[in-house]
Order: structure tokens, then C-alpha cells, then sequence
């Protein structure tokens, strides 16, 4: 499975590589702040994971979460729209303890999101809405078996004519409840400040916080971020980074790459 996907990703890069561009692809990889650029018009992109590796320790209980080329597909719609869906071929979770060994693996969930900018692609300002829908495809040892949505929206705000870039981030869930019988709120924010070093290389230090208020009781999760994306032509981006968790309901650590194409 890993060695079909690295080489189909380095196909496509292959082909892709030489494609002529007026701007540079923009992308949300790699950190959780979601970006106000859209897809140009006609135009396909796919962004994907090519690993992302998560490890929580809880009570003496190791939890490892592998994700294999979780991809996120756009097609632009127009000039400040455009469809999306999010895809995992494969998850795996291996869970250790005293006297325990599980593994389990399954194609993820799938989100749909429809992203339309709602300012002038020059505005010093950049704002959009994202709402989204998750569709449970994947089996229950690794999803909830239940439909939920939310709505994300993004700022992204140029610091004058220096290189940095401020971005927040605020989203509201609809989640399922433990019992599968109910809808409760839950939240997350991200503030993101990005720095572009030159044409092609950008990195990024982040703040993540989710609230989910279930009726079990509150949950609250957070993380400090970095990340980096190189662009190795205008339609094809490398990417990599690390979240580390501040707290104890946070994983502790995730790692990840990836590579974006457009069309």
C-alpha cells in the first residue's frame, strides 16, 4: 500500500512538474488554520498526507494512529469558490498497554466542504466560509458511525509589507453524542502566523484550542504547532510538521508530510 502510494504521488508530481502557472498553488496544508484562497476556476488540486503519525499516552496506555494518504480533492468552481472532499484510503491504530495488543485498520471518514471567498483576492484582509458535512465510511473501531458537520471562518490578515501573515481561524461543530442519540456544540480556534523566507519557502508557528462540550462533559484539547512548505514549481508544494500537545486530553505528538498538486 505504501509503495503504490509513493508512486503514484511521484507520477504525478512527475507530470505535473513543468505546468505553467500565473500564481503559485495555495493550499490549507500543512497546519490546522484553514486558508481563505480558493482553487482557480476549472482548475483540480489535490492535497495530500503522504504519512501522518499520532502517539497518546494515557494511564499506562499507548495509542499509535497512522493515516495513509489522507487527500483532500478541490475543483474550483469559480474565481472565489470551490467544492472539495476529504478522503483517507487508509488508517491503522495500535493500541498497547500491560496484557493488551489491538490493531485495527479502515478507510477513514469523508468530508465535503464547499469553501467561497468573501472578499477581493487583493484585500489586505482575506476573509471566507467553509462549511462541511463528515460522512461516517469508516468502520467503528476507528470512527463513530454518525454524520456531522460544522462551519469554519477564516481570517487571514497581511502585516503591512513585511512577510508575515496572521491568520485565526474560529469553527463551530455539530458533533453526535457518546450515546448516539443526540447533537451537542463543540468548538475549535487556531491562530496562525506564517512567514514567507523567500518565493518558495514559508514556515509557520501556531496555537490550536478545541472545547467540546458533551453531555458527558466538557472536553478540551490543546496544541502548539510548526510547520514548513516548499514550493518546488508553481503548481506543486512539499510540506511537513509537527503538533505537540499541552495538555493531557491532547495526543501528545503528531508528525506529517505531504504534497500538493494542481492542475
Amino acid at each position: 500500500m505504501r509503495s503504490v502510494l509513493l508512486g503514484t504521488v511521484m507520477a504525478v508530481m512527475s507530470t505535473v512538474a513543468t505546468a505553467a502557472s500565473d500564481e503559485p498553488i495555495c493550499t490549507d496544508r500543512p497546519s490546522k488554520a484553514t486558508g481563505t484562497c480558493t482553487v482557480p476556476a476549472g482548475r483540480i488540486q489535490i492535497e495530500t498526507g503522504l504519512v501522518d503519525w499520532t502517539r497518546d499516552s494515557q494511564a499506562n496506555v499507548r495509542t499509535d494512529l497512522t493515516a495513509f494518504g489522507g487527500s483532500l480533492i478541490k475543483y474550483g468552481l469559480s474565481d472565489n469558490a470551490d467544492i472539495e472532499i476529504g478522503v483517507t484510503p487508509l488508517q491503522q491504530v495500535r493500541v498497547r498497554a500491560r496484557g493488551l495488543r489491538e490493531e485495527h485498520s479502515s478507510f477513514g471518514d469523508t468530508i465535503l466542504r464547499l469553501k467561497y471567498r468573501l472578499t477581493r483576492e487583493d484585500a489586505r484582509v482575506q476573509v471566507a466560509i467553509d462549511p462541511f458535512v463528515k460522512l461516517p465510511t469508516a468502520n467503528k473501531r476507528l470512527g463513530n458511525g454518525q454524520v456531522e458537520g460544522g462551519v469554519a471562518v477564516p481570517f487571514q490578515i497581511a502585516l503591512g509589507s513585511s512577510p508575515f501573515t496572521l491568520s485565526v481561524d474560529p469553527e463551530l461543530d455539530l458533533l453526535a453524542d457518546d450515546s448516539g442519540g443526540g447533537r451537542h456544540a463543540a468548538t475549535q480556534q487556531v491562530i496562525n502566523l506564517g512567514l514567507a523566507l523567500n518565493s518558495k519557502l514559508s514556515v509557520s508557528a501556531e496555537l490550536w484550542g478545541e472545547w467540546d462540550w458533551a453531555p458527558s462533559g466538557t472536553a478540551r484539547q490543546a496544541s502548539a504547532d510548526a510547520a514548513l512548505a516548499y514550493d518546488l514549481s508553481p503548481d506543486v508544494q512539499l510540506d511537513a510538521g509537527a503538533n505537540f500537545g499541552l495538555n493531557r486530553e491532547t495526543p501528545d505528538l503528531e508528525l506529517y508530510s505531504g504534497v500538493s498538486v494542481r492542475f
